[in-house]
């Protein structure tokens, strides 16, 4: 396994296609709602990608808010869950964060996987919320 930072078009689409599987296709997310401005390569955001025996298998981004840095858009396939794979996501996403000089990420989590981000070291720092009728809550990092 190996996770990068993306950096070609061929790569960012990969990426793209993985965050359709999961989020539109098996949470509902409305398609149109799944892609955003901030979906481009370079312009202050950081796109990961996770390749498994070659094959393009988790993803995750995060940019500049202010002063700190947004993670957004972790997820991995589902012939992937188990392995680690989101923990690698937030790691790489981690070191790339503490070398651009960030030093405090935020997330807005699902709130079902709240406790495997308090195990990589987040705190919950809100209430629940719906975000594209999903629970969530805010957390924070400091690095």
């Amino acid at each position: 396994m190996k996770a990068f930072e993306i950096t070609t078009d061929e790569q960012l689409q990969q990426a793209f296609a993985i965050r359709k599987e999961v989020f539109v296709a098996e949470q509902g997310v409305p398609e149109e709602a799944e892609l955003d401005e901030f979906d481009v390569l370079g312009e202050g955001t950081t796109h990961i990608l996770v390749e498994k025996d070659g094959d393009a298998i988790a993803t995750g981004r995060f940019r500049q808010k202010g002063e700190y840095g947004k993670v957004e858009r972790v997820c991995v396939l589902q012939a992937g869950r188990g392995l680690g794979l989101g923990k690698l996501v937030m790691q790489t996403i981690e070191q790339l964060a503490r070398e651009k000089g960030f030093t405090q990420l935020k997330l807005h989590g699902q709130k079902h996987a709240e406790t495997f981000y308090h195990e990589l070291g987040y705190t919950t720092t809100s209430e629940e919320f719906l975000e594209e009728n999903i629970p969530h809550v805010e957390m924070t990092k400091v690095l």
